[in-house]
């Protein structure tokens, strides 16, 4: 399926260090047993809105802007939580205040929530959709207050979350995913931190912004982080067998040099990178594809 550029209105945008980073999270496809169930909830707890869809694949967003694609497959193999794949998909809203909205919609909605943290670069939510896929609802404080080491690299930590101060900021009800809300980033759940540090970090070109143990965390353009990855319930999984719910791609936008140059590091390192709709198709080390386009192009 087509998918339209990643255009964001002006007002409700993400932090411009994110905006304007090299590389952003366009969207992320999940292989699900139960497509039409999944799109409810992803519906009635997130706020998307279906946009489009064509056989087994349906996509939604805001707006226009694909941020999830939903592949049927009645006969996949639930993905085991000891697998690699996805630790959960992180939906960035604009401001506190949208934060604060959707909170209290959980809280009405009674929604299984599985934690909250002030990351102090962030104020985060987290809770898993009906096939155990995880999800993070987040805003972000301004890039400028973010704290950092003296080498630049990000400080974030897992400090309380103030639930009753968040939803004091919502200064409206939560009407579904604002114009402005994106997919910030998508941590994963991979076997070895190593060969997702050499993959990631040396190949795709992200910049390790933060360790921590059992985790790395990679962002480009001084982002906090775009990608990360864990091995807390992975740890020496293999490649991901085919046929299992779950992660199976996540698309990316990159500026045109940087698709330029990785497409010469994937020769160079004798990878082979397939090419589709204008995109660069990579698999990561334990099976999850990257298409990679360059913004206007097909993998948004």
């Amino acid at each position: 399926m087509p998918h339209p550029a990643l255009s964001i209105p002006t007002a409700g945008r993400p932090d411009p260090v994110l905006a304007e980073a090299p590389y952003r999270i366009a969207s992320v496809c999940l292989v699900t047993r139960d497509r039409d169930g999944l799109a409810r909830f992803y519906r009635d707890a997130i706020g998307l809105t279906p946009i489009a869809q064509a056989g087994d694949r349906l996509q939604l967003g805001v707006g226009d802007r694909v941020l999830l694609e939903l592949r049927q497959d009645s006969a996949a193999r639930p993905r085991s939580p000891r697998e690699a794949g996805l630790f959960h998909t992180a939906f960035l809203l604009p401001g506190r205040a949208d934060l604060g909205a959707w909170l209290a919609h959980a809280a009405a909605r009674g929604l299984p929530l599985s934690g909250a943290s002030d990351h102090r670069v962030s104020e985060a939510v987290y809770l898993a959709d009906p096939e155990g896929n995880g999800i993070e609802i987040y805003a972000d404080r301004p890039s400028a207050a973010w704290p950092r080491m003296p080498d630049g690299s990000v400080v974030m930590r897992t400090d309380p979350l103030d639930g009753p101060a968040l939803v004091r900021a919502a200064d409206r009800p939560w009407q579904g995913m604002p114009p402005g809300g994106v997919v910030g980033h998508v941590h994963l759940q991979v076997g070895a931190l190593e060969p997702a540090e050499r993959f990631y970090a040396d190949l795709l070109g992200f910049d390790v912004t933060c360790r921590y143990p059992g985790a790395l965390f990679l962002g480009a353009g001084g982002y906090h982080h775009q990608l990360a990855a864990n091995i807390w319930n992975s740890r020496g999984a293999p490649a991901r067998p085919a046929g299992t719910t779950g992660l199976a791609e996540i698309a990316l936008h990159a500026d045109a040099a940087l698709l330029t140059d990785l497409r010469a590091r994937c020769r160079q390192a004798g990878l082979t990178a397939g090419e589709g709709e204008g995109a660069l198709l990579l698999d990561d080390p334990w099976g999850t594809q990257l298409r990679i386009a360059a913004p206007g192009g097909a993998a948004a």
